[in-house]
């Protein structure tokens, strides 16, 4: 529990040949508690005897200095945890008496392997979890000393080279969670030394090779998450010391006796699930249970498995028991709640037919150390099954769960992820849910019957991110305390009964992504704060369907509408929590999966669910409010957006010209407004809309042609009576309707440039013809008035008749200017 600054004298040590300040940190958070602020070259550039250098879990926060490679006596190197960064040395391979390079744990140290063409004593070599990439050189097979070569968790790609097969000395080999491609080289069969191998998570494909069956010493054999073929060979069970066998999630088929594995007695973890093999349970019913082994993880998920195996019924170590996704019909054995009792942490048995749990209303509490529990897409009926009070994670949704929800469950107060969606659940929300405090990532409750106001349930510190109340018949206002959930990044209150003014004092939430407030009682005008812009990351917001009146709100969110940097990890990664359960086994906590935010949104007219939402998507739907006014021309900065409605408002005003800037536009409904004026020319540069509604407004003149627009169909247009041009029956008077748009040039210099040719014609033709008429109407008047009633128009006007006249004369001019102006347009 040393803690503070290294002190800077030890770098004085010259003679010093051993050096070991590791594991100094806090057993409860992991925190670091020793650092190095001046780095690593401040304390070992003058130790130039130094043989041992062990330093994990030091704050160094640094690159590895090339000096590093120059300390000629360096035997063993750990420096795990460090936060060292940059370029590792390649010297450093090199060093001439090195047996153990440990660098582990530090994501930001990136390198590669070199070649290795000499003589080399090392021993381990480990780099899991940094950065290192390439590929592994043919040259390793050099390393004939190694005995632990430890690559997880990498970037590195390529085939595996069949020179490991030389290294006869390998004890463990773990290179999973990489991109390695290919088959498995056949000489890994002479690796007889071997007792782990990991090559999951990768992409190799094939069948096993057979001589990997020779590897009779191996305890763990981890081949998981490929897409490795064919039938599970029968030579696997020769492999009589396994402990460890994961072949999950890769492409094996045909069918396994079950009562094979016995012959491994020392198996405790089995993971077979994800197949497209059927494992018979019925020969292991033949063994006594006696000599079946004590399973501590058995996962046999999509193994066609048809009822609850019974020899689980005498399994008393399981840690995680995962029967998910088979055709297990009928009630939950009653002994499954004995099972396992005091070691119990995770059970999955979601997407089976399975119709009660039996008659308890708590779970077993002598399950004293359950966190996960699934139980979706099941016929499950009843109320709702109150887990253990040691639950983080429950998930029940899919089934057909009716009743109240118990105000038992305010025991999960250390719940993370709540998740009771689609069910038949009704009532108020038990007020004493706000005992799940600080540690709730997510609450689901979609497509039930919840009624009543949403409880004040969330305080300051929440960890919350989503929470998902959709489609059910909430009433009241939004709880104001979701103002102090700092990480939420969606709030969706969809198609319920609530009744409130726009939520602005959710403007200041730093991650809000999605704001859905569609189908509601939602009311009044939205306005400005006077901090200014607000909502620093919305991307999605949807407020279809309420009351909402006044002007756009675009000002209100004047950071959602900037363009953002785009990170390479956000192209394809959605909006999702990662809720992977904690076990004391590490290989447990990776059983339970990311939680996928989904939605329904209005989109190229119609209702899409939105099975997963990509960070990236960014869409906003106004429609059906009661929004007034012109749209701006400012809405050109919605730039990157998809999809924008504004349908079934009481919008005026012309169409903006600004909007041919928002070129990722994939949908745009201005449908059921009071829009008036033409359809501008410069919208067909809009390359990638594949929707398209002006339907039911006011507009005039020719339909753009071109590009998208030759795809879109009458019913785009209908109910604008002085539209015309393809697709409309109406033909144009003027032929320029048909000529193609515009060239794509910015909006702002086509409108200057268009509006002056425009202005000059328009007033060249308005001043000739209107002074001309107006000069006739003027001097007809003038003539009439003089001539026939001159004595009369002399009394009243007297010395003032000659400007009169000149007045008269005038008027006449402007009016007939005005009436023509008024006819062009």
């Amino acid at each position: 529990m040393f803690s503070g600054q290294i002190p800077s004298q030890i770098s004085q040590l010259s003679n010093l040949s051993s050096l070991d300040l590791s594991d100094n940190y806090d057993l409860y958070s992991g925190k670091q508690l020793l650092k190095l602020e001046s780095g690593l070259i401040s304390l070992v550039g003058n130790l130039t005897r130094l043989q041992r250098l062990h330093l994990n879990y030091v704050n160094i926060s640094s690159v590895v200095p090339r000096i590093l490679a120059s300390l000629s006596s360096l035997t063993s190197v750990h420096l795990q945890y460090c936060g060292l960064q940059g370029n590792i040395p390649v010297g450093i391979f090199k060093l001439p008496y090195l047996k153990v390079l440990d660098v582990a744990y530090n994501e930001g140290l990136t390198g590669y392997l070199s070649e290795f063409t000499w003589s080399s004593p090392l021993e381990v070599l480990n780099l899991a979890v940094t950065s290192f990439l390439g590929e592994i050189p043919t040259s390793i097979g050099n390393l004939g000393s190694l005995n632990t070569l430890d690559l997880r968790s990498c970037n590195f790609s390529g085939s595996i080279p069949s020179s490991l097969g030389n290294l006869t000395s390998l004890i463990y080999l773990e290179i999973s969670n990489n991109s390695f491609v290919g088959k498995i080289p056949s000489s890994m069969g002479n690796l007889t030394q071997l007792t782990d191998l990991s090559l999951r998570y990768n992409l190799l494909d094939g069948e096993i090779p057979f001589p990997l069956m020779n590897l009779t010493k191996l305890t763990s054999l981890e081949l998981g998450n490929n897409n490795l073929q064919g039938r599970i060979p029968d030579s696997i069970f020769n492999l009589k010391n396994l402990k460890y066998l994961d072949l999950g999630r890769n492409s094996f088929s045909g069918s396994v006796e079950f009562g094979k594995f016995v012959k491994l007695k020392y198996l405790t973890i089995l993971i077979l699930s994800n197949n497209q093999v059927s494992v018979l349970i019925e020969d292991a019913n033949a063994n006594a249970n006696a000599s079946l082994p004590k399973f501590q993880f058995l996962g046999l998920s999509s193994c066609n498995l048809n009822k609850f195996p019974d020899f689980v019924k005498n399994q008393d170590r399981l840690v995680c028991l995962d029967l998910s996704n088979n055709n297990i019909h009928g009630m939950v054995p009653e002994w499954i709640w004995d099972t396992s009792k005091l070691s119990l942490e995770v059970l999955c048995l979601a997407k089976n037919f399975i119709t009660s749990i039996g008659q308890h209303p708590i779970l077993p509490l002598t399950w004293t150390r359950l966190v996960g529990l699934d139980l979706r897409s099941n016929l499950l009926q009843g109320s709702l099954p109150i887990p253990p009070a040691t639950i983080t994670h429950y998930y029940i949704s899919n089934n057909s769960l009716t009743g109240n929800i118990s105000e038992l469950i305010c025991i999960l107060t250390s719940i993370r992820v709540l998740d009771l969606a689609n069910n038949n659940l009704s009532g108020s929300l038990p007020r004493c849910m706000q005992n799940f405090g600080a540690s709730l990532l997510v609450i689901d409750l979609e497509r039930n019957k919840f009624r009543g106001n949403i409880p004040q349930t969330w305080t300051q510190g929440t960890e919350l991110r989503i929470i998902n109340l959709r489609h059910n018949r909430f009433q009241g206002q939004l709880p104001r305390s979701l103002a102090k959930c700092m990480m939420l990044e969606v709030a969706d209150f969809s198609d319920n009964k609530l009744h409130d003014i726009f939520p602005s004092w959710l403007e200041n939430l730093p991650n809000l992504k999605v704001l859905n407030l569609r189908s509601n009682n939602f009311h009044g005008q939205i306005v400005a704060s006077k901090a200014g812009y607000n909502f620093p990351n919305l991307r999605v917001i949807d407020l279809y369907l309420n009351g909402f009146t006044g002007k756009l709100p675009f000002e209100i969110f004047g950071n959602y509408w900037k363009p953002r940097e785009v990170a390479n990890s956000d192209i394809l990664s959605y909006i999702q929590v990662n809720s992977s359960v904690v076990t004391r086994r590490f290989w447990c906590n990776s059983w339970l999966y990311d939680y996928n935010y989904t939605m329904t949104m209005t989109n190229k007219g119609v209702t899409v669910f939105y099975e997963k939402v990509l960070e990236l998507f960014k869409a906003i739907d106004i429609s059906s409010n009661r929004f007034g006014g012109e749209i701006p021309e400012s809405i050109e900065n919605l730039r990157g957006f998809r999809l924008l409605n504004l349908s079934n408002n009481v919008l005026t005003g012309h169409i903006p010209l600004s909007l041919a800037n928002l070129t990722e536009l994939e949908s745009l409904d201005l449908s059921e407004n009071n829009l008036s004026g033409e359809i501008p020319q410069q919208l067909t540069q809009l390359t990638f809309l594949g929707f398209f509604n002006v339907s039911n407004n006011l507009l005039t003149g020719p339909i753009p042609q071109g590009n998208q627009f030759g795809t879109f169909g009458n019913n785009s247009y209908e109910g604008n009576s002085e539209l015309c041009g393809r697709p409309l029956s109406k033909d144009c008077e003027d032929s320029n309707a048909y000529l193609p748009a515009p060239p794509s040039i910015s909006v702002d210099q086509s409108q200057e440039s268009g509006s002056a040719f425009e202005f000059d014609w328009e007033i060249l033709v308005v001043v000739v013809v209107g002074y001309a008429f107006g000069q006739v109407v003027g001097v007809t008047i003038g003539h009439i008035v003089i001539t026939r009633k001159h004595d009369w128009f002399m009394n009243i006007f007297g010395k003032n008749s000659l400007l009169i006249t000149s007045i008269l004369f005038s008027g006449c001019v402007v009016l007939s200017v005005i009436v023509f102006w008024l006819y062009l347009k």
